[in-house]
């Protein structure tokens, strides 16, 4: 959720701030179910607006107004926070003011007025279909000696571009989330909101291969039901993910370094490319609002304006 350091909570807030916010990392807990580091952000992002209100004087939620929370945004822009970064503090600040009036812990929402600086959007790096393919190849290669991880390597590169799913996702899948008779897997996305995503034959033959050949030998009595395990027998780590699509990403002449993340773009701008419409797409990537998914047209649109640029005689 954050691209920059966030400032550390301060323990030195004040009872009655401190209360509320221990309150409201429950309800983001328990109620909105949300991942770990999301609330960890959510609640460090809180902490320096509620110490910042401190310095100003105030000591309860209920003292919030429209100017704490502008020069709480202001003090960060002259700090040289991201466009990016003050937008997403913005809406945290947004959401929070309005929870605190939804419940009554205040007597209005001081955040209901507030703006944020529109966060740049920058187009992501996607492979070509081509490039996607000599991806596959390269780690299909390495995995010709049947060694149990590189059946993994292929597996999970296979479902990540076949399926655009996030690599938490993926490291949080279990043999059951499979559905290898209709070739889908269920996965549970933010908030713990359920989907299913179809896959391809490629994605199925590399699965059926580890999970005969590959994951048996690396299987331990601490691997559970995890579907993708670590050399060490226990649920693969992202990072482990993340290290490995980078480096099968080396091999490949020409190809953006791109992670995870990149191979869910890529799925996208391919699935886009090849026809699907957009609410489709929205529902197989998870995104809770189309205009997430509508980024990836661009990228779709820039590439054809490249392509008539070259081609075109009177581009």
């Amino acid at each position: 959720m954050s691209e920059e350091p966030s400032e550390e909570p301060d323990a030195g807030l004040p009872e009655p701030m401190a209360r509320v916010l221990g309150e409201y990392e429950r309800h983001l807990v328990s109620e909105r179910d949300l991942a770990p580091h999301t609330v960890r952000a959510y609640l460090t992002d809180l902490a320096g607006l509620l110490e910042h209100a401190h310095r100003l004087g105030h000591t309860d939620v209920t003292e919030l107004d429209l100017r704490t929370l502008r020069s709480w945004l202001a003090k960060q822009q002259t700090m040289g926070r991201s466009r990016t970064t003050l937008a997403r503090r913005a809406t945290a600040a947004r959401v929070f003011t309005a929870w605190l009036a939804r419940t009554g812990r205040s007597p209005s929402d001081a955040g209901a007025s507030l703006g944020s600086p529109k966060a740049h959007s920058t187009l992501p790096s996607v492979l070509r279909a081509d490039q996607a393919e000599d991806l596959i190849a390269a780690a299909t290669e390495l995995a010709d000696d049947g060694s149990p991880v590189g059946l993994r390597d292929v597996a999970m590169l296979e479902l990540l571009y076949a399926t655009g799913i996030r690599v938490g996702e993926l490291a949080g899948l279990d043999i059951d989330d499979l559905d290898a008779d209709r070739n889908v897997v269920r996965v549970f996305g933010k908030g713990r909101k359920e989907r299913t995503v179809p896959y391809g034959r490629p994605a199925a033959r590399a699965l059926q291969f580890w999970l005969r050949q590959g994951r048996p030998l690396l299987a331990r009595e601490g691997s559970a039901a995890a579907l993708f395990l670590g050399a060490r027998g226990g649920r693969i780590d992202q990072r482990a993910v993340r290290t490995l699509v980078h480096r099968r990403i080396a091999d490949v002449p020409g190809a953006p370094d791109i992670g995870p993340h990149g191979l869910r773009h890529t799925a996208a701008t391919h699935l886009l490319e090849g026809g699907a419409d957009l609410r489709s797409v929205q529902e197989l990537l998870g995104h809770a609002s189309l205009a997430t998914t509508q980024r990836y047209t661009h990228v779709t649109t820039d590439r054809l304006r490249r392509a008539y640029q070259q081609a075109h005689p009177r581009a």
